[in-house]
């Protein structure tokens, strides 16, 4: 876990990058969690609509009763945010491809966040369509 390793320790930036590391789901979360980073996790592979990536989302990082489920609501719940995240979205590749306009704005509304106050990371963990240049590998 060595690039995620050294994002948690604060000598990497955060962001949204390509990661392509096998382990479990839950032996990242444990890691993340005991570095004292709120986790989230979107199963792309069963969540691979907008509709269904915006729930899981919305889901997985506990946003209030009314999130919206659409990008602007998105945005607005990420905002709020007030702990360090990291988001591991594994099968990325199924809403890329199904529905590139929805990923892309999706992948935007994230970076945004990381962009801001406070430590947010995206982890779009596997193989996929080709991604902007500015996201990097965490290889």
């Amino acid at each position: 876990m060595s690039g995620l390793a050294g994002i948690l320790a604060g000598h990497h930036p955060t962001g949204v990058f390509t990661w392509h590391a096998g382990f479990e789901v839950d032996d990242v979360r444990r890691a993340v969690e005991h570095a004292g980073w709120r986790f989230g996790y979107v199963d792309g592979w069963i969540a691979g609509t907008k509709a269904e990536v915006l729930t899981t989302l919305g889901e997985t990082l506990s946003f209030p009763d009314y999130y919206g489920r659409n990008f602007d609501a998105l945005a607005d719940c990420l905002a709020d945010l007030e702990d360090d995240v990291v988001l591991l979205w594994d099968g990325w590749s199924t809403l890329a491809r199904a529905d590139s306009r929805a990923f892309d704005i999706a992948v935007d509304v994230l970076t945004e966040r990381t962009q801001a106050p406070g430590r947010f990371v995206v982890l779009l963990r596997g193989e996929g369509p080709d991604l902007p240049p500015a996201i990097a590998s965490l290889d």
